[in-house]
């Protein structure tokens, strides 16, 4: 067995093939360009990018023990993330994300991660049966969630006794699921990483600044909450006060990803002991880095 990994990253493990061509694009474009496919989900963006910072994440997630199953977790490997933890599924295919990206940024997506949100509870066996954590002995290091698990999944890990010691850091994935983090403002638990649009979903409105949705989001009963507004000003608040930086400005090639690498360097810096404005500015540089091709995936 793996030694005990540094931070657990539960969600999507999937394939994302993503389109992406230098031309702007609208609804029916059919532009020349380039089509990768690449280990994607935002547990396994996220869990990259602590493996750049010398961190060793484990994923908890489900894949299929499908060719593409097979292909996805030795790559996983190679990038530096433990496997070892996630439930492998005889009868559940392997989950992909589908993206096309222009010029003028992101068209179209679409995340079948229909395995992941099947297998339900079954992928945090390892923190109930004593493995990684259980009730009495609860897992107490960082966890880094995605909002790609159901509702019903996401409101059992609010209230979950083996969690009730961990450091949660939660992400919706998408504004299709924001809806889906509502458990933990109930819960007043955890660190919520949210776009602006996705703030506003959650708090049934629209803002026209990262710190009035911030702010929003407290009173709404969130513990903490991070919010990014693509290029503009980002807000890290909580009932303490607001923190709000500018992102460098940067020529944006791509976005698939971005808001994952920014949420795992924010969790690096804190973990390095980085106060709140320091971590907000050095989040903020790692994913202008990403979006402008500094870092390779």
């Amino acid at each position: 067995m793996d030694k005990t990994p540094d931070i657990l990253c539960i969600g999507s493990v999937l394939w994302d093939v993503i389109g992406r061509s230098a031309s702007h694009m609208r609804q029916g474009s059919d532009v020349p360009g380039r089509i990768t496919r690449l280990p994607g989900g935002v547990a396994l963006n996220v869990a990259m990018t602590f493996a750049r910072f010398g961190l060793r994440p484990a994923l908890l997630s489900a894949v299929g023990r499908d060719r593409e199953g097979d292909e996805l977790v030795e790559a996983c490997e190679a990038l530096g993330c433990t496997t070892s933890y996630i439930y492998r599924s005889e009868d559940l295919p392997t989950d992909n994300y589908m993206a096309v990206e222009g010029a003028n940024g992101l068209i179209a997506a679409i995340a079948d991660a229909h395995s992941l949100e099947q297998a339900g509870a079954r992928i945090l066996a390892p923190l109930r049966d004593g493995t990684l954590g259980s009730s009495t002995a609860p897992y107490a290091g960082s966890v880094a969630l995605d909002g790609n698990l159901t509702e019903s999944l996401l409101d059992e890990i609010a209230r979950d006794p083996g969690l009730a010691a961990a450091d949660l850091r939660i992400a919706p994935a998408s504004p299709g699921k924001a809806e889906r983090l509502l458990p933990f403002l109930r819960a007043r638990r955890g660190v919520l990483y949210v776009n602006l649009e996705e703030a506003g979903i959650l708090c049934q409105d629209s803002f026209d600044s990262a710190p009035e949705a911030a702010a929003r989001l407290i009173e709404r009963g969130a513990a903490r909450a991070v919010v990014t507004d693509g290029g503009a000003t980002a807000c890290d608040a909580s009932p303490d006060g607001l923190v709000a930086e500018r992102p460098p400005e940067v020529l944006v090639t791509r976005v698939t990803g971005a808001g994952d690498t920014f949420m795992a360097a924010h969790i690096v810096a804190e973990r390095a002991g980085a106060g709140r404005a320091e971590a907000l500015d050095s989040a903020l540089a790692a994913a202008a880095a990403y979006v402008s091709g500094d870092i390779a995936t």
